[in-house]
């Protein structure tokens, strides 16, 4: 398993390089530094600020590589690599995110304080909203074809009709500014354990938000597993349905329930960007979102780099996850 989960790794350094490819195109390329200058100066900027602009951040330099002398940033005592592009894949390798375009903070520094408030919030959320959608989904399988599978299906169905940012506004106007039950808006990272108050709506909301969805599908997984084979052998054996339900059927059903949860695991890091910026927590989603309505193309390159890699190293996490729920599974 080492020497694959070592090849699968470093099947990702292409796959990175790809990506830093791609956003460096649709800044460098596609748009030019001069525009992302004025966007943060303004279009009424000087020529001369334009240039101390460009220059303060390290893009007075060629493109992609330093042997054009046609090209005006071209410079003969510098070396071939001596560009905007091998910068950042140098950077990128050494996890150097540089400066922030628009107040030169360190993007690194920002990243990592903003993965934990995003994790106060998603981490729970994904365990609770997990064993809730088991623990419901089961349970229509047990009433299968009654009046409880029934309205629970529908049920389900209307939860995943109704738009996030529905349930964000009604939960906070009504448990929050109606209820007054939790903080409307806003994060102490100071308070220690009281800051939990401010995570609890949050909390809440991302749990109801995908708690449709996660229940009709591990409904199905858990429905196909009850029509197999040793199902029938084992309520044969006179195995009781609750038994067979939660030694058997949740067992075998654990392979699909790990391409959902293990491969989600990314996304818990990078925070929810629609509950973060509707409550003030100062995550990697609001992170995200600040940076674009600033214009902040460093660090919006920078968190589009940290999300491709989280998701990689996801999909290694899933494979080596089936290995250990399913001893059929072996890793070459």
């Amino acid at each position: 398993m080492l020497n694959y989960v070592i090849r699968r790794l470093f099947y990702t350094i292409p796959i990175l390089l790809g990506v830093m490819i791609v956003t460096f195109s649709l800044f460098f390329v596609i748009g030019s530094r001069e525009s992302m200058a004025r966007s943060n100066l303004g279009p009424r900027a000087k020529p001369e600020d334009v240039k101390n602009w460009i220059a303060q951040r390290g893009y007075d330099r060629p493109l992609i590589i330093n042997l054009s002398q046609n090209d005006p940033y071209y410079s003969a005592a510098r070396p071939w690599h001596y560009s905007i592009l091998m910068d950042q894949i140098g950077r990128f390798a050494r996890f150097d995110f540089g400066e922030s375009d628009f107040n030169r903070e360190d993007i690194g520094i920002r990243i990592r304080k903003g993965a934990i408030p995003s994790l106060l919030v998603t981490l729970p959320a994904a365990i609770i909203g997990l064993l809730l959608a088991i623990g419901l989904s089961l349970l229509q399988v047990f009433y299968r074809n009654r009046a409880v599978d029934t309205g629970m299906t529908i049920s389900c169905v209307v939860m995943m009709s109704i738009v996030p940012m529905a349930y964000i506004i009604a939960m906070q106007a009504f448990m929050a500014i109606h209820l007054r039950w939790f903080p409307v808006f806003g994060f102490d990272e100071m308070a220690g354990w009281g800051s939990l108050r401010f995570l609890i709506l949050p909390i809440i909301i991302m749990t109801v938000l995908g708690l449709g969805s996660d229940v009709r599908f591990y409904r199905s997984i858990f429905l196909e597993e009850v029509a197999q084979d040793y199902v029938r052998t084992a309520r044969a054996k006179g195995v009781s349905n609750p038994r067979v339900l939660l030694t058997h059927v949740l067992k075998n059903g654990a392979i699909s329930l790990i391409t959902v949860v293990v491969a989600s695991l990314p996304l818990l890091i990078m925070g929810s960007i629609l509950i973060e910026s509707f409550f003030g927590i100062p995550g990697l989603g609001s992170l995200v979102v600040d940076a674009i309505s600033k214009q902040d193309f460093a660090t919006v390159r920078s968190a589009v780099f940290v999300g491709s890699l989280l998701y990689l190293v996801g999909l290694v996490l899933t494979d080596i996850c089936y290995a250990i729920a399913d001893p059929r599974i072996r890793l070459s």
